[in-house]
């Protein structure tokens, strides 16, 4: 039984009557009774709970920062009208700030044997799975003074994906793709290995590339030129360790080498190459792998929800076997870890050489745009001393940087909203420099 506000009202009103009018207790029951009365009267009137129908339906799916709806379906199949109050309950990170208690809560007046449909409008801070909790409803009597009550799980999952705000970047990109395959008119090539046409020489061509044969014919300078290869292997790697969990402005570092991967493997997928993702720390904790051009994409978002970060130290070895196993034949390897000084040199660097003497590799870190404020502050003796343990972090990740770069490493280190297109970039210029 669920008393309201209006009977606690009336039932004090009534205390009060009876405290300065009827100093009998004779007159306790004149008053009560009939407020007793009518609470017993709206309980047996009051919708069932209990026999309520429940289905719902609505999106499954939603990018982080994108609304999301789910349709409640109620049926009432007793003979009695329910009056009721309903919350739908979910998880406070299915929510904006602030508005889930408003959001989850519902008035409905159903007749017997007819149902209503309500409409609940999530919007997820968080990535991964949220699921729906429970639906608690309230049916009130006619009077409004008491009622039944009753929860009813309602199961319900919606998947916030990653945001993936570095789409915007992606024209230009595939803009410059199509100069370095020739589909404009600026023919931007590459010293490739696919031969794909003949032109006239021009000033600044490389003399290297002059066909001798095909001038003599044409009684003209002509030069071959060369379309980047396709059909290459490229294997992402994130680093979903330790390292991974620090903090960079309000998100954590995976995040933004979630969007690095995304933009990378949109571009890749565009140039007709194969694209196959590993996310390990100490163990795998998942991968795709052969998916088609049209299903790369979808695929690497589902897998990336619901990866957090461990905080546990990499397992390198078991990382570099998995990822020579994933890629037997010549791929690029893009590492996104961090360029914290240990973990590179105790993990990454013994086992660089395996991944180095077959494969191109590219390893990308978030770098803090903080550390750049820190280290020209100057105002206190505070700002002193965090200008100096700034500067000697970034000392310390160009140094990292180096001793990567003399092993053969494509190193990027940069904050998370330029990571992507510098992943991006550097993916362009390997195929015009014919390194794929």
């Amino acid at each position: 039984m669920a008393l309201t506000g209006r009977t606690a009202l009336l039932a004090a009103l009534g205390a009060l009557v009876v405290g300065l009018l009827l100093p009998s207790w004779a007159g306790i029951g004149a008053v009560t009774l009939p407020v007793l009365l009518g609470v017993l009267a709206d309980l047996a009137l009051a919708a069932p709970v209990r026999t309520l129908r429940f289905d719902r339906s609505g999106d499954t799916a939603v990018r982080l920062g994108e609304g999301a709806t789910v349709e409640l379906t109620v049926t009432n199949p007793s003979g009695r009208r329910l009056r009721a109050q309903l919350r739908d309950a979910w998880p406070p990170s299915a929510w904006q700030p602030g508005t889930a208690v408003q959001g989850s809560r519902h008035t409905l007046t159903i007749p017997a044997g007819e149902r209503r449909r309500l409409t609940t409008r999530l919007a997820p801070t968080r990535r991964g799975d949220h699921h729906a909790h429970r639906v608690t409803v309230r049916s009130l009597g006619p009077l409004g003074l008491a009622g039944r009550q009753g929860s009813h799980h309602v199961p319900w999952t919606i998947r916030a994906l990653p945001p993936f705000t570095s789409r915007k970047h992606l024209p230009s990109r595939l803009a410059r793709l199509r100069e370095l395959d020739g589909r404009t008119s600026v023919l931007a090539r590459g010293q490739g290995t696919e031969f794909d046409s003949l032109r006239e020489y021009l000033p600044g061509d490389d003399v290297r590339s002059i066909d001798w044969r095909a001038s003599a014919r044409r009684n003209t300078v002509a030069v071959r030129t060369w379309r980047p290869e396709r059909d290459r292997h490229i294997l992402i790697i994130l680093d979903t360790g330790r390292t991974s969990a620090g903090r960079v402005g309000d998100a954590p570092r995976l995040d933004a080498a979630l969007d690095a991967a995304l933009l990378l493997t949109a571009l890749a997928t565009r140039a007709g190459d194969r694209v196959d993702l590993l996310a390990h720390d100490l163990r795998r904790r998942g991968s795709v792998v052969g998916r088609s051009p049209n299903e790369i994409l979808p695929a690497f978002t589902n897998a990336m929800a619901c990866l957090e970060p461990a905080l546990l130290e990499t397992d390198m070895r078991a990382l570099t076997a998995t990822a020579l196993r994933m890629a037997p034949h010549r791929s690029l390897i893009v590492l996104l870890t961090g360029l914290d000084a240990r973990p590179v040199e105790e993990g990454l660097l013994p086992h660089l050489p395996l991944l180095t003497r077959r494969h191109e590799v590219v390893l990308a870190s978030v770098a803090d745009p903080r550390l750049d404020e820190l280290a020209a502050a100057r105002g206190t003796v505070r700002d002193v001393y965090h200008a100096a343990a700034a500067e000697q972090t970034r000392a310390d990740r160009r140094r990292t940087a180096e001793r990567l770069t003399r092993h053969g490493v494509t190193v990027l280190d940069a904050p998370p909203t330029a990571l992507p297109p510098a992943l991006a970039d550097a993916y362009l210029a390997l195929k015009a420099a014919g390194r794929l």
